[in-house]
């Protein structure tokens, strides 16, 4: 059994921790939390070890909240470390898991050059194998790469445009949303352009990005040239292949971010979570060689199961990417195809 620590048991945190405890070759050792919140009971509700940092004990004790130790002590137990900590605060961990010398996944939030290598689970896999510090990308770059990656292996790309609309923040944060406004981000590319490119270096492509006042999901609008003309019969069919990637219809009732998440509450998914990437079948349009598509992105959950694959690839137990991503899937319910819609 792999031996997996989270750091970090927050939005993400606690998503990877079950995704995690659902493999049948891996467990979690412990998780961290440096507040004794609702998560931390939660954490130990569920039956992860808990531990803070060493400052942190006292407040845990006096609050009645038991903890099993410190972050470093809870390391020394584990055979890798998945970083689900705040944006910016994992390259500051990184002196600790070197000097530990223990493997180390970051978050999408993490500056590239923290990890030897970013990681998507379909697209480059075996860039990972080995590795002791790899970087899951962002969520909008994650349902980026699980699309476009198969359109190139497939048909080939000259270049793709695409705009991100994006939500305020996640549902449960406060300080950052809800806004009353939609605001543009003026700089382009955005940074979501650049940061497929550490996945895919050769794809020519430009993105957008618009921030609303929702909560709930991004959405990509995507104008991807390819090198052939192609029909949506064609591209239809090659995403019912694609894993982590689910089809569905506006004519069936799914026409926003907020009927997906209700269909995903519908499927019983723990959180509403939908790790899939979801893509309108009805919006799928070409021309000639321009493909048209929008796509739905739950910023919470879509990451999850990379941070699962991450673990097999670095470790060297399972060197073959579609074969860990069928054990990861088949785990946690991942559907791909036609969905439910």
């Amino acid at each position: 059994m792999i031996r997996v620590a989270v750091n970090g048991y927050g939005t993400i945190g606690k998503r990877v921790a079950d995704a995690i405890n659902l493999q049948e070759d891996m467990e979690i050792v412990g998780v961290t939390k440096t507040k004794p919140t609702f998560e931390a009971l939660e954490a130990k509700r569920r039956g992860y070890p808990l531990y803070t940092l060493p400052d942190r004990v006292e407040l845990f004790n006096k609050s009645g909240v038991k903890v099993e130790g410190t972050l470093e002590e809870l390391l020394q137990k584990a055979d890798i470390v998945v970083d689900c900590t705040p944006s910016g605060i994992g390259e500051k961990y990184k002196p600790l898991y070197q000097k530990l010398g223990i493997k180390a996944i970051y978050q999408g939030g993490e500056p590239s050059n923290v990890a030897e290598a970013s990681f998507n689970a379909l697209a480059n896999y075996a860039e990972a194998i080995g590795k002791r510090h790899v970087r899951v990308v962002s969520c909008n770059t994650t349902g980026l790469c699980r699309t476009l990656y198969p359109l190139k292996q497939k048909f080939g790309i000259k270049n793709v445009k695409a705009v991100m609309i994006r939500r305020a923040s996640d549902p449960a944060n406060t300080k950052t949303g809800p806004i009353n406004a939609i605001e543009p981000t003026l700089h382009v590319p955005s940074h979501h352009g650049p940061d497929v490119q550490t996945i895919i270096p050769d794809l020519n492509i430009t993105t957008m990005a618009v921030k609303v006042p929702t909560t709930l999901m991004h959405v990509h609008s995507v104008i991807v040239n390819l090198e052939k003309p192609v029909t949506a019969e064609e591209v239809t069919n090659l995403w019912l292949e694609t894993p982590r990637v689910i089809l569905v219809e506006s004519g069936r009732g799914l026409k926003s971010t907020a009927q997906l998440i209700e269909m995903a509450r519908d499927m019983g998914r723990p959180r509403s979570d939908l790790w899939e990437i979801v893509v309108w079948r009805d919006g799928i349009h070409v021309e000639g060689n321009t493909l048209y598509y929008y796509q739905g992105v739950h910023q919470e959950a879509n990451v999850v199961p990379e941070n699962v694959d991450a673990v097999r690839a670095m470790l060297g137990v399972e060197r073959n990417n579609l074969r860990s991503i069928a054990k990861t899937d088949k785990a946690m319910g991942i559907i791909q195809g036609g969905g439910t819609g």
